[in-house]
């Protein structure tokens, strides 16, 4: 793992009728939903730091502290970046934001973990014996 403070990510998507607050059943309007914003977050998250991870490593989100500060409607492009502003041994903090084409949407701060894929799969599984 060769993580690094200020490393940097973005996903970007297109505002449409399966990804707003009406289809998540998180409002009742045709605007880009708060639960896909967020999802848009980590996947810039996710992006910043996965080619300095080795084929054995992957990342989990852990912490989500954002705000979603202006709706965009169906069509607008929107996109969200993330940069690595703390690394704690597998603890890494991004700081986020998201944007459509008039400007900020939302941003806040972002936790997540490297870990092992299938040690964490192994553990997640071993729930179901429970």
């Amino acid at each position: 793992m060769s993580i690094e403070i200020g490393m940097k990510g973005r996903a970007e998507t297109l505002v449409a009728p399966d990804n707003t607050a009406q289809a998540a059943g998180s409002g009742l309007l045709p605007v880009f939903a708060t639960p896909w914003m967020a999802a848009l977050m980590e996947n810039a998250a996710v992006q910043a730091v996965q080619g300095a991870l080795s084929p054995e490593e992957g990342t989990v989100g852990t912490r989500l502290d954002v705000t979603h500060d202006a709706a965009t409607p169906v069509g607008m492009k929107v996109w969200a970046e993330a940069e690595v502003t703390a690394v704690e041994g597998r603890k890494l903090t991004f700081s986020v934001s998201a944007f459509d084409e008039a400007g900020k949407i939302g941003g806040g701060t972002h936790q997540r973990f490297v870990i092992q894929p299938e040690k964490f799969l192994t553990r997640a599984q071993a729930k179901l014996n429970k």
